[in-house]
């Protein structure tokens, strides 16, 4: 998800650095090796729903309206 594959173009490196800037605004918890190491929204909804304390569907709810209008 945040992650970098190698060989993407500047543009994606870009647009996930940003990502993951903007997540960890949002969730001030999330360090720059958790973010680094989530592969899909089901990772990022958990960790947030562990870290924060909120319930299955608060998290998920958070981490969907979080990531509409984004492309990764």
């Amino acid at each position: 998800m945040f992650g970098f594959s190698g060989g993407e173009a500047p543009e994606t490196v870009i647009r996930k650095r940003g990502y993951m800037k903007d997540a960890q605004s949002r969730w001030a918890f999330l360090t720059h090796f958790d973010l680094s190491t989530i592969k899909n929204e089901e990772q990022l909804t958990s960790m947030v729903k562990d870290r924060s304390g909120h319930s299955d569907a608060e998290a998920a709810r958070d981490v969907q309206s979080w990531m509409q209008g984004k492309q990764f």
